[in-house]
């Protein structure tokens, strides 16, 4: 059986609409640049409060991508 090896980066994605859309947009956008992207971890979240009312919702994460060769 091949072992894999796994190169772990730190993302934060942003959403004014919720922690899921936050989540999303950041895979979405590593999936543009990175290859073999496996899986994610969700670290931290929080969000930017303006006048009384939630703003942007700040999620982050921890993405898993297989190293090939």
């Amino acid at each position: 059986m091949q072992e894999k090896t796994y190169k772990l980066i730190e993302l934060v994605g942003v959403s004014t609409t919720s922690i899921e859309d936050a989540v999303q947009n950041a895979i979405s956008r590593a999936n543009q640049t990175l290859k073999n992207l496996d899986w994610f971890e969700i670290v931290e979240t929080r969000g930017l409060i303006q006048n009384g009312q939630i703003d942007q919702f700040q999620v982050k994460l921890k993405v898993g991508f297989r190293l090939l060769g």
